[in-house]
C-alpha cells in the first residue's frame, strides 16, 4: 500500500494535531479534503455564525491552495449543519461568493446534532490540475 500524501495549509491550525488527522490527502489527481470548520488558528470556534461559515470557506481555500487547487477544481461538496432550517439564509450568500457561476459542484447538505462546538462544516473532493 502506498503512503498517504498528506496536505496541510501553511498556517496549520491546532485541530489537526489535537485530533490526529490530515487537512487533505491527495491520491493521484484527486484531493480528499477533511471537513473544514470555522476555527481560529488555535482550533477554537468562531462564535459569530456568519463569520464561522466564512472562516470555514477560507480554511477550505487554504487547504486547496496548499494542494495547488482552487474552488474551480471542486467536484463534490458535503456540508454539515446543526440547524439547517435557520442557517441556510446565512450560508447561501457565502457559498455563492465562493461558487459564483455554473457549473456548480454536486452538493449534499446534512443536518447533524453535534459538530464539536461548531455549527457548520464543509468537506470536498477536488481534482488537482
Amino acid at each position: 500500500m502506498s503512503k498517504r500524501n498528506a496536505i496541510f495549509p501553511a498556517n496549520r491550525h491546532a485541530l489537526y494535531d489535537a485530533h490526529g488527522y490530515s487537512a487533505a490527502v491527495r491520491s493521484s489527481d484527486l484531493l480528499f479534503v477533511s471537513g473544514q470548520v470555522g476555527s481560529r488558528e488555535d482550533g477554537s470556534p468562531e462564535p459569530d455564525f456568519a463569520k464561522q461559515v466564512d472562516l470555514a470557506f477560507r480554511n477550505l481555500e487554504a487547504v486547496l491552495m496548499a494542494a495547488g487547487a482552487s474552488f474551480d477544481d471542486i467536484i463534490d461538496v458535503t456540508t454539515f449543519h446543526t440547524d439547517p432550517d435557520t442557517q441556510f439564509g446565512t450560508i447561501m450568500p457565502v457559498k455563492n461568493r465562493f461558487f459564483p457561476a455554473a457549473p456548480h459542484p454536486t452538493w449534499t447538505a446534512v443536518g447533524v446534532n453535534w459538530l464539536a462546538g461548531f455549527d457548520f462544516e464543509i468537506k470536498v473532493i477536488a481534482r488537482v490540475p
